[in-house]
């Protein structure tokens, strides 16, 4: 399926891997770019080395194009920027707006700028600097989150910026692909649905919890690192929501310390980039403090295999998943199923004897590994528009 998204960045399928810290590693984001998606390389739990050695192993074990995830407001996002240009990384990807220099910077090497964003005011300044897309994350999403669903968010900045927009929060098959370019999006991105795969290094008993989740057991507390963050309701987290302000600080001082002594990071160094983030952020100090929280707690869950004393970030879809595919065969299930839903949407009718879209016949053919884009059969509307069906452009305000 071409889009302007598998256009700008050169993959055979409009779907995005996100940058999970302590998930995203080498294994996850390689197996998604063999699979024909995009795979993001999660780098703010890894030091300029790791992340260097990180970006080896990948090349090692693909060919296709892959990303990186930055943290623009740390200190060394520059030395990063460094080994991503250096070693012919595809794509930048941003948790938080990067600066109009760094965006140059990157661009200016040939590097394509992804930042995500949360709201429409944010898209318009990254796309105003030179951002060559925007991955648009709405409520239902797992981790950091904000208030405004998918479905609102989405189409607000798909009316107001002219690059392609990448949709997340709330996907996981391909009816939600297809609803997202129907909304003018030029994909989505999926980062639970990819942490429960078969390529994912999760532990296994952090998986099964996952697994044995339903959607009302994914809540939103501020009280992991003093922002809305969405993960999984454990008897962890009831007792945080339960623990005075006092607890909460003692438990980040010490969780920053041990975040100091893995990362290799000096006080000072720490104490810059808690000062950056309290200004890109509009945090009080106790907020930056709490922040030490969240990697040595995803930790815990994500890499120790600890989920009754770890974190487990998670999105609403969270409840309706229930298998363990490969990378390979979760991307070609929900090509299949976009295709089948395209075509159930075109005739109206499905065959004989099945309840649902699932069944009809495909509408769209993928291209094989061989082919390039301009061999493939472009999606509706892509004729008329680079990033939105025509009737987009008409805001009805």
């Amino acid at each position: 399926m071409r889009t302007p998204l598998t256009d700008l960045v050169g993959v055979r399928h409009p779907i995005v891997q996100t940058g999970m810290g302590w998930v995203a590693g080498p294994r996850l984001v390689s197996a998604t770019a063999n699979a024909g998606a995009l795979g993001i390389l999660a780098s703010a739990t890894m030091t300029v080395d790791q992340l260097r050695a990180a970006v080896r192993e990948v090349k090692s074990r693909t060919t296709a194009p892959f990303g990186v995830n930055l943290r623009a407001d740390a200190g060394d996002a520059r030395d990063r920027v460094r080994v991503i240009v250096d070693e012919g990384v595809k794509v930048a990807s941003f948790a938080l707006a990067p600066s109009k220099e760094l965006i140059a910077e990157l661009k200016d090497a040939g590097v394509v700028v992804i930042p995500s964003i949360g709201a429409r005011r944010h898209a318009e300044k990254v796309a105003a600097w030179g951002a060559d897309a925007v991955l648009v994350q709405g409520g239902e999403g797992g981790g950091h989150t904000g208030e405004v669903a998918t479905t609102v968010l989405l189409p607000q900045v798909v009316d107001a910026v002219d690059i392609p927009v990448i949709a997340a929060g709330g996907f996981y098959d391909g009816r939600g692909l297809v609803a997202a370019l129907a909304y003018g999006a030029a994909g989505v991105a999926m980062g639970t649905r990819f942490l429960l795969t078969s390529d994912s290094t999760v532990p296994d008993a952090v998986k099964a919890r996952y697994l044995a989740a339903s959607v009302k057991d994914v809540t939103v507390t501020t009280r992991v690192d003093g922002l809305p963050h969405r993960m999984l309701r454990t008897e962890l987290i009831a007792g945080l929501e339960k623990s005075g302000r006092v607890a909460s600080l003692t438990r980040a001082v010490r969780h920053a310390a041990a975040f100091r002594k893995l990362s290799g990071m000096s006080r000072r160094r720490m104490a810059r980039d808690g000062l950056a983030m309290r200004r890109s952020k509009d945090l009080t100090w106790s907020q930056v403090l709490l922040a030490a929280n969240t990697p040595m707690m995803l930790k815990s869950a994500m890499v120790d295999g600890h989920p009754e004393a770890g974190v487990m970030a998670s999105g609403q879809v969270t409840g309706l998943i229930d298998d363990l595919p490969s990378c390979a065969e979760l991307i070609d299930r929900v090509m299949e199923e976009a295709a089948k839903t395209l075509d159930y949407l075109g005739t109206g009718t499905a065959p004989s004897g099945v309840r649902g879209p699932h069944s009809a016949r495909p509408a769209i053919e993928d291209r094989g590994p061989g082919q390039s884009p301009e061999a493939a059969t472009p999606a509706p509307g892509a004729e008329k528009s680079p990033h939105r069906p025509e009737a987009a452009r008409t805001n009805p305000k």
